[in-house]
């Protein structure tokens, strides 16, 4: 089998060494996704669901370009500065996600990179 890396102008380009996904197996491993505009790379410190939505996005854009989408997460984990803003969240995921419900971890964060409130990572299944 061989590992497939992914990069979409779609999402954020990645700001070390690693890729925005990796293809393997039938599976795809969506990297921690952050409140980025892929086009102006803007870091967008909005509001929690402004974040959430935009995180959301990300992970969307790459699973497309990895062949796959946001219906075919097996798992994602949410990675949240603070559990007192996991209600709101939710909200925004359960909207996005819709009747689709994935494996998921909430995991409460000291503090995210940049100043960020989220981050989201996703495995999913690969039409390819």
């Amino acid at each position: 089998m061989k590992i497939r890396t992914i990069q979409t102008e779609k999402a954020p380009a990645p700001g070390g060494h690693y890729s925005q996904a990796v293809v393997y197996n039938g599976l795809v491993f969506v990297a921690g996704q952050l409140s980025i505009e892929p086009r102006t790379l803007e870091k967008k410190l909005g509001s929690i669901e402004e974040q959430t939505e935009q995180a959301l996005t990300n992970v969307s854009e790459i699973l497309k370009a990895s062949g796959s989408d946001l219906r075919l997460v097996l798992k994602m984990t949410i990675y949240v500065s603070d559990i007192g803003l996991w209600q709101r969240v939710n909200a925004v995921y359960a909207r996005v996600m819709g009747d689709h419900r994935p494996a998921r971890a909430v995991i409460p964060t000291k503090e995210l990179h940049y100043g960020f409130l989220v981050e989201i990572d996703a495995i999913a299944a690969s039409r390819d």
